[in-house]
């Protein structure tokens, strides 16, 4: 590796920026409120940027430009789908939820909420919530280890397994450090590095496509026809697939605990505008960068060998090979920032899940808060660890990961958290038998494969009915009742 070279050095900077920001969420963290949900601080802004990048994993620059550029136009019906669920989570769920996990217990994590709204003494909300947690993250958390290795072997040429752990410790360092406010304040900075990117890679690209074109030439001649149909191959089992990827968002604990950490349920519109501009663009920015990759690795196939060869480098190899060596460095940084952003706060929900759900309740019930924080941090040192080694195989794609985990969160969570919110009838039994109907659903269908239906199609389906139907076996508490009237008037008068 050259440290002279200027992608090193615009890397380098970019990495010091991040763990100097863990320093100062350091100095900032006081308790394990803190911690995991930043002391409920987060106005609309960092709110909303920090839901987006921390949704946005490396799939976002590497996944999805790479599944255009190898099928054409008709993967984008996953941007599609994730744009209008992400949308329906933001109006209907955010508000509620932050309102909700307040008033049950001021909730500080998924498991907690779950346990807290259903008065489950027991605590089996609790422990089978703390238990999908971490099945389904550490095959996320896995999959942003991959695109950040994938990144540090393509740019320095470090061998895989170098290159996986030199990724890791880049994300571990700051969120060990600096937890919450730490993973919220990069997640601002990060989003808007995501943004930049994604909107100046396209049109440069464009650009040089069309300067390389003959008089009578349009750039569409360069390319099959199939690859510009978005119907191609499409079946309605295909599509509903695609757009099925809406559904994981009322699942996922990493986006769900930006809502339960906003400053007030009143942040949540003008958060909502925020943050759909900001995905609107970047998906579209992302479907460009695979599509005008198509004509110009055509033209320039004396560089497309690493793209051939793995089709999710085709942002990196555009980067690479159209801006200089500054520039690329800089933008090359985004993939980073999107696989920093997603993973930190995985591995940040994970910790507090393990600390707060599982030590804090079973273990140590009188534990300081000093203690309870440095739990944290060798939580996510553990998870991380964890996630490394899931992550050691060459092979291992990054979409494919993510597709399964986003399945697994969706399907257990998503129906449980609707109902939970908006049902004043839903009881414990009911949450418990959702979630175990949704994550092994998807479990036994991912390995089956039936009809060529992506998993969480009949993961959220079954679980819904099975919440709805043990539901109705039993009765809410009259606290229960209470509590959720509370909420709704709540709501009445955002």
């Amino acid at each position: 590796m050259n440290f002279t070279d200027p992608t090193v050095i615009m890397f380098s900077i970019y990495l010091f920026a991040m763990l100097f920001i863990g320093i100062l969420g350091y100095r900032s963290t006081n308790n394990l409120d803190d911690y995991i949900l930043g002391g409920r601080s987060l106005g609309s802004f960092v709110t909303a940027l920090s839901a987006g990048a921390s949704d946005m994993s490396g799939w976002l620059l590497m996944g999805l430009p790479g599944a255009i550029y190898l099928s054409g136009v008709s993967e984008a019906w996953i941007a599609v789908g994730l744009a209008m669920g992400a949308y329906l989570n933001w109006r209907f769920v955010a508000a509620r939820l932050r309102l909700y996990t307040e008033r049950a217990g001021n909730a500080l994590t998924l498991p907690d909420y779950f346990s807290n709204r259903f008065e489950d003494k027991q605590n089996l909300l609790r422990i089978l919530t703390t238990l999908v947690i971490l099945v389904f993250f550490t095959i996320y958390c896995a999959s942003g280890v991959v695109a950040g290795a994938r990144l540090f072997e393509n740019m320095f040429g470090l061998p895989y397994q170098t290159a996986l752990w030199v990724g890791a410790a880049c994300t571990i360092a700051y969120v060990f450090i600096g937890g919450f406010l730490a993973v919220s304040w990069t997640d601002t900075i990060q989003a808007s590095l995501i943004f930049t990117a994604l909107i100046v890679a396209p049109v440069v690209a464009y650009f040089a496509i069309t300067h390389g074109l003959q008089p009578t030439q349009s750039m569409t001649d360069l390319m099959e026809p199939a690859k510009m149909n978005i119907m191609k191959g499409a079946s309605f089992v295909s599509v509903l697939s695609l757009l099925a990827w809406g559904l994981g968002y009322f699942g996922q604990p990493h986006i769900l605990v930006r809502f339960m950490a906003a400053q007030s349920a009143k942040t949540i519109p003008a958060a909502r505008r925020i943050s759909m501009t900001w995905m609107v663009l970047c998906l579209l920015g992302a479907v460009a960068v695979g599509f005008v990759g198509i004509p110009y690795f055509l033209m320039h196939p004396e560089g497309a060998q690493a793209v051939n060869a793995n089709s999710e480098t085709v942002f990196i190899e555009v980067a690479k090979q159209l801006f200089n060596p500054w520039i690329a460095g800089l933008l090359l940084a985004a993939i980073l920032a999107a696989v920093m952003s997603t993973l930190s706060c995985q591995l940040l929900v994970c910790s507090s899940a393990l600390t707060e759900d599982i030590y804090h309740t079973f273990v140590r019930k009188n534990a300081n808060h000093k203690e309870l924080v440095w739990v944290g941090r060798s939580m996510v040192m553990a998870i991380a660890l964890v996630a490394i080694g899931i992550a050691g195989d060459p092979e291992s794609k990054v979409l494919g990961m993510v597709s399964y985990a986003w399945a697994g969160f969706g399907a257990a969570f998503g129906p449980a958290i609707i109902l939970s919110l908006f049902w004043s009838r839903m009881t414990r039994n009911g949450a418990l038998a959702g979630i175990i109907v949704g994550a092994v659903t998807v479990l036994v269908w991912k390995q089956f494969g039936w009809f060529g239906l992506y998993e969480i199609v009949p993961g959220f389906l079954f679980a819904w009915l099975a919440t709805v139907g043990v539901s109705r076996l039993g009765e809410p508490s009259a606290t229960m009742l209470s509590k959720h009237a509370e909420v709704e008037l709540e709501v009445s008068h955002l």
